[in-house]
């Protein structure tokens, strides 16, 4: 909602204003050269992009659109996750094998359903459980294999936010392309016999389409690419918190200090303090764990002509 409501204000500012200053918007309301320069950038993102960047690009334009993002709740899920996960490899790696190899079917991860809605975060945990399991590895070497795995995921979810800030910098040219056309037309009507005021409509109509190429640069595209940056950012620092729980577990750490090592990783909006993640792991405990309930009286007695029969 907070990026709509930014293009509510950019759309009001710089049309109300012109509105206001004694404008009307049929005058730039000019449907041609709007197709020449939407049409112009669209094409350019898929010629130039492959086709998983422009679906993860739809996927970060809807988050940034939607306003879905990494928030208290979900590190909470992310550390008890990582909590339980550990506490079930304390009794040997093989144990988790029922709930890596079919996360959505495991009771565990059912338990976490933010974790489960994050497909890049679930095969990051689960591939590295597996790779865990499969032999054993120093914090050394898993330091060096998660490094470079984040390094390379790090660079292919930016690329969206990087192609369309490309575009949005090609904007005023498709922008004065289109403006070019139009003083093509607009000298074409002069040797038709076309009045002055025909000519200047035209020539006003190719001003539009520069207009709105450096209002999509710097109104619209450019802020988005930055606001898709910054889903990234959110994004990364949970995979990096994994990382850092990980490396800590191999080194011999106990599962408590290892989920608070992750959790120092956490954006400080949202980081929890070490008290309130113990708090947490508390919780669980007492659950997992709670007391078997006191049979009545006529429990009781049943129970004992069960055994004398």
């Amino acid at each position: 909602m907070q990026a709509l409501f930014g293009i509510f204000i950019v759309l009001a500012c710089v049309f109300g204003g012109f509105m206001f200053g004694g404008g009307s918007f049929l005058v730039i309301w000019q449907p041609v050269e709007l197709v020449i320069i939407i049409g112009a950038g669209v094409g350019a993102l898929v010629v130039g992009n492959p086709k998983h960047v422009l679906s993860e690009m739809k996927l970060q334009v809807r988050k940034v659109v939607t306003g879905r993002k990494i928030d208290s709740e979900f590190q909470r899920q992310l550390l008890l996750l990582m909590y339980e996960l550990l506490q079930t490899a304390s009794g040997g790696l093989k144990a988790l094998d029922a709930h890596v190899e079919a996360p959505h079917e495991s009771e565990l991860f059912k338990r976490y359903p933010l974790i489960l809605g994050e497909p890049k975060l679930l095969a990051f945990i689960v591939d590295n459980f597996r790779l865990m399991a499969m032999g054993k590895i120093s914090a050394h070497e898993l330091e060096g294999v998660l490094e470079q795995e984040l390094g390379a995921i790090h660079d292919e979810m930016l690329q969206p936010s990087k192609s369309l800030h490309r575009i949005a910098e090609a904007m005023p040219g498709f922008g004065i392309m289109a403006a070019v056309l139009g003083i093509v037309m607009a000298m074409h009507t002069v040797a038709q016999g076309a009045t002055s005021g025909e000519i200047a409509e035209h020539v006003a109509a190719a001003m539009v389409g520069t207009f709105l190429g450096v209002f999509f640069c710097y109104g619209l595209l450019d802020p988005l690419s930055s606001k898709m940056k910054q889903v990234v950012t959110e994004e990364m620092s949970a995979l990096e918190s994994v990382k850092v729980v990980l490396v800590t577990h191999v080194a011999g750490k106990p599962p408590l200090l290892a989920i608070d090592a992750g959790r120092r990783l956490v954006q400080l909006n949202i980081k929890p303090s070490f008290a309130k993640l113990e708090g947490w792991i508390d919780k669980l405990r007492a659950g997992e764990s709670e007391p078997t309930p006191t049979p009545t009286p006529q429990q009781r007695a049943g129970d004992r002509r069960v055994q004398q029969a």
